[in-house]
C-alpha cells in the first residue's frame, strides 16, 4: 500500500511550524506503525528540527534520511537551471522512505535569504512531486482578522493554481478575542482551520538556547533539567543590592561581574525568600575569576538550585547575547515538548485530524501506538488526581509534564507555600495545580471520623484512627474515597502495602468483588497483551480467578483492548484431568454466569491461545484460540514468572502493575520509577477513574 503524507508549509519565519510539526505527529504515531519525517532543503544535513522530531518520538528512521539536500545546493540547481534535477532527487528520498514507511510527515523549509514568493512557490512544487496533501501554517502576530482572512485568501488561490490539496490550516499566536472571528472568514468550507492561542512560555528562550549563544560554563548544576527553565528577561545587576530587587523579577537572567558578591549572596537570599523572586540563572561575567569561598557557599548550599554560569566577556556584551538567545523547541527542552503537546491538544480537534487522516488497513497496535492513544485518552475526559508525595522531586516534576500535557488535573498534598518554594527551586512551574494541606484541621477531623465509621466494627478506635489519618497516603485516600478527587497514585517513596492497605480499608472493592488484583500491559511489537494476575495474588480460588478474568478483561476494554480473554492452564480444552485444570474449568464457568457478554474461555495452553494455528489444531471451533488479548493465569508463581521470560526474550514492554477491582483508583509506583514511569501510571490511572 502506498504510503501517505502530509507537507508543513509556512510563508513567514517564526510561524510556529515546528510546534504544529510536533502535535501532528503525535497524532500519526496513535494510528500508524511505523511514521518517518522529511525536510526536503535543510540548512545543513544534520536539520536540528528533523533531529528534534526523530528524538521526541524515538523513530526508527536515520537523521541522513530524514534531511533532503542543503539549501546551497538547491540554490546552486535553481542558478544553474536545472530544477528537474532537484525534483528527481528529492523525490529518489522521499519514495525511498515511503517504500519503508506507513507515513511520511515532510517538514517545509524558510529561509530568509530567499524571497518569499520563491520560498512559498517551490515548497509547493516539492509537495505536489510528492502528491503530498498541505497543512498551512499561519503566524497571528500584530495581524487583523482581517488580514488574517487576506491570507487564507491567498493560500486557497496558490493551492488551487497548483492543483494541491488542503488537508488542515493553524493559525498561531491569536490573541483570545480574534480566535472566535477567524472561522467566519476563512476561504475554505470543508478544510478545518485550528486558531491557537497565543503561550508566551513556548515564545521564551531558555538557559539552553543561552548556553548555545554565549557558549558558557556551568558552574554548579549537573542535573541538566534544570537548564530548561525559561528566561524571563536579561537583568544587568550593576547596582546596589536594594535597587537591584526593585527591578528583579522572577526567572530573569541576573547577569553581574565575578567581584560583585553582594549580588551573588543577594540572589541567593531571594531565591530562598517568601514573597521574593527566583532567577532563573546568574550568569557571572568578566576574566576575573569568581571567589572561591562565595562559590563554595552557593555551590554547597542544597536549597539553592539556581543555575550559575561563567561568560569571559564584560556584562553589556554577555546582555546582548542573552537578547539573541531565539526561543527554540528542541527534544533537549522536554518542559517545552510536554507544554507543546499539551497546548496543542487543547486547542485542536484531533479526533477531526485522525478521522481525516487515510488509514492504513494494517491491524497492529505498537508500544508507542499504545502509549500515544493512552494519553489521548487520558486527557479526553481530564480528571482530579491526588498525589499524596509531593516532597519527592520526581512527583514533582511528573506533576508538571501531567499538567503541560493535559493529562490530568492535579492535586498535590502539602503546604502550598512550600511545595512552590521546592519547585521554583527546581525550575518547575506548578501554577495550576491544586494543593490541599493534610494537616488542615477541620479535613482532618472529618476523615478522622469517617475512618472511624468504617472501621470501627473492626475494632479501631477513634485515637488510632486519627493517628493513620497523619499518615498522608490514608489521607489522599480518603479524598477519594469522599469525592474530593477521583483516583490516587502512589508509591514512590511509600511500599507497595503502604499504598494498597489504605485503599483496601478505605475504598474496598467493587460490589460482586471480593479481591483486588492487576494487570500488566504487554507492549510487543505490533500488539498489545494484557497479562493478569502476575503481582498481587498468591494462589486465587475458582471464585477470585473468575473476578481477575473479568476485571482484567474490563480493564484491556477501558484502554482500547477487544477482550478476547484465555484462562490458562497445561491442558486445552476437555483433554485434561487434575485439580489445577478443574480449578480454571471452574473459573471459566463462574466467570461466564457473571459476564455473559464477555468472551472467556479456558482451560487452554499458551501456544493454543496465541498462535493461530496451533489454536485450529488444539481447539477447533473456539472463538478464543490463536486470538487472545488477555491471558489469565492460575496462580502468581505462573503470571510472575510467564510475564518476566515474555518481557526478557522479547524486548516486551511491561507496564504495571496497574491495580483492579477496587470501587475507585488507586495506583502503586515502585520505588525506583522514573519521572517517564509516573506520567505514564497517571495516564493509566486516569483513563480508569474514566470509567466511573
Amino acid at each position: 500500500m502506498p504510503s501517505s503524507s502530509l507537507y508543513i508549509i509556512s510563508k513567514e519565519p517564526q510561524a510556529g511550524s515546528l510546534f504544529i510539526a510536533i502535535g501532528l505527529m503525535e497524532i500519526l504515531k496513535r494510528s500508524y506503525k511505523r511514521v518517518a519525517v522529511f525536510k526536503p532543503v535543510v540548512l545543513q544535513k544534520k536539520d536540528e528540527d528533523v533531529k528534534t522530531i526523530l528524538n521526541i518520538f524515538n523513530l526508527d528512521q536515520s537523521l541522513e534520511d530524514g534531511c533532503g539536500i542543503t539549501l546551497k545546493k538547491a540554490e546552486e540547481l535553481f542558478a544553474y537551471g536545472e530544477k528537474a534535477k532537484l525534483y528527481e532527487d528529492l523525490i529518489t528520498s522521499f519514495e525511498s522512505l515511503c517504500s519503508k514507511y506507513d507515513f511520511v510527515l515532510c517538514l517545509g523549509f524558510s529561509n530568509q535569504h530567499f524571497k518569499e514568493i520563491i520560498d512559498f512557490d517551490l515548497n509547493l512544487q516539492i509537495a505536489k512531486n510528492f502528491s503530498s496533501s498541505i497543512v498551512g501554517v499561519i503566524s497571528a502576530k500584530d495581524k487583523t482578522v482581517e488580514s488574517i482572512g487576506e491570507e487564507l485568501l491567498l493560500w486557497e488561490r496558490g493551492l488551487k493554481e497548483e492543483e494541491l490539496k488542503p488537508f488542515a490550516f493553524f493559525i498561531n499566536h491569536m490573541k483570545d478575542k480574534l480566535s472566535c472571528e477567524v472561522n467566519s472568514i476563512k476561504p475554505f468550507k470543508e478544510i478545518p482551520c485550528f486558531p491557537i492561542p497565543y503561550e508566551k512560555e513556548l515564545d521564551k528562550p531558555t538557559i539552553l538556547d543561552f548556553l548555545d549563544v554565549s557558549g558558557g560554563e556551568v558552574l554548579n548544576i549537573k542535573d541538566e533539567r534544570k537548564l530548561e527553565q525559561t528566561i524571563n528577561k536579561p537583568l544587568i545587576a550593576a547596582m546596589h543590592p536594594e535597587h537591584f530587587l526593585d527591578h528583579f523579577e522572577d526567572g530573569d537572567l541576573v547577569i553581574v561581574p565575578a567581584d560583585r558578591s553582594d549580588i551573588l549572596l543577594t540572589v541567593m537570599a531571594a531565591n530562598q525568600t517568601k514573597g521574593f523572586p527566583s532567577a532563573s540563572a546568574v550568569v557571572i561575567g568578566g576574566q576575573a575569576p569568581i571567589s572561591k569561598n562565595i562559590l563554595k557557599l552557593l555551590s554547597s548550599n542544597d536549597n539553592f538550585n539556581v543555575v550559575l554560569i561563567k561568560v569571559p566577556l564584560d556584562t553589556m556584551q554577555i546582555s546582548m547575547q542573552a537578547l539573541k538567545s531565539v526561543a527554540r523547541i528542541t527534544f533537549k527542552h522536554r518542559r517545552k515538548v510536554a507544554l507543546a503537546l499539551g497546548h496543542f491538544a487543547k486547542y485542536v480537534d484531533t479526533e477531526l485530524i485522525e478521522k481525516s487522516l487515510a488509514k492504513s488497513s494494517v491491524n497492529i497496535l505498537t508500544p508507542a501506538m499504545f502509549q500515544h492513544r493512552l494519553f489521548a485518552r487520558a486527557s479526553k475526559h481530564k480528571v482530579r488526581i491526588v498525589l499524596p508525595e509531593s516532597m519527592d522531586e520526581r512527583i514533582l516534576r511528573a506533576a508538571e509534564i501531567v499538567h503541560r500535557r493535559n493529562l490530568a488535573n492535579i492535586i498535590l498534598l502539602g503546604k502550598k507555600e512550600t511545595i512552590c518554594n521546592n519547585g521554583k527551586a527546581l525550575g518547575i512551574n506548578l501554577d495550576g495545580l491544586e494543593f490541599i494541606n493534610p494537616q488542615d484541621k477541620n479535613l482532618l477531623e472529618k476523615f478522622t471520623q469517617n475512618l472511624y465509621e468504617l472501621r470501627k466494627e473492626k475494632g479501631i478506635t477513634i485515637e488510632a484512627a486519627r493517628d493513620r489519618m497523619k499518615n498522608w497516603t490514608y489521607f489522599a485516600t480518603m479524598m477519594v474515597e469522599q469525592g474530593l478527587a477521583d483516583a490516587m497514585v502512589a508509591g514512590a517513596s511509600h511500599s507497595t502495602a503502604e499504598t494498597v492497605l489504605p485503599a483496601l480499608q478505605i475504598i474496598k472493592t467493587k460490589p460482586g468483588i471480593e479481591i483486588v488484583s492487576s494487570i500488566f500491559f504487554m507492549c510487543l511489537d505490533t500488539k498489545v497483551l494484557v497479562y493478569g494476575d502476575c503481582a498481587i495474588v498468591p494462589d486465587p480460588n475458582p471464585k477470585e480467578l473468575a473476578q481477575i478474568a473479568v476485571e482484567s478483561a474490563l480493564s484491556a476494554k477501558a484502554f482500547g483492548i477487544e477482550s478476547i480473554v484465555a484462562m490458562l492452564s497445561y491442558s486445552s480444552g476437555e483433554s485434561g484431568k487434575g485439580e489445577d485444570v478443574e480449578k480454571v474449568r471452574e473459573a471459566v464457568k463462574i466467570a461466564n454466569s457473571m459476564r455473559p457478554d464477555l468472551l472467556i474461555e479456558g482451560p487452554i495452553q499458551y501456544d493454543a491461545a496465541i498462535d493461530p494455528e496451533v489454536g485450529k489444531k488444539k481447539m477447533p471451533g473456539s472463538r478464543v484460540a490463536g486470538r487472545a488479548t488477555v491471558f489469565i493465569f492460575p496462580d502468581l508463581n505462573t503470571g510472575n514468572n510467564t510475564y518476566k521470560a515474555v518481557q526478557r526474550s522479547t524486548n516486551a514492554i511491561a507496564i504495571g502493575p496497574v491495580l483492579q477491582g477496587l470501587r475507585k483508583p488507586v495506583n502503586d509506583l515502585s520505588r525506583g520509577c522514573s519521572v517517564e514511569d509516573i506520567v505514564s501510571t497517571i495516564a493509566i490511572t486516569a483513563v480508569q477513574a474514566q470509567q466511573l
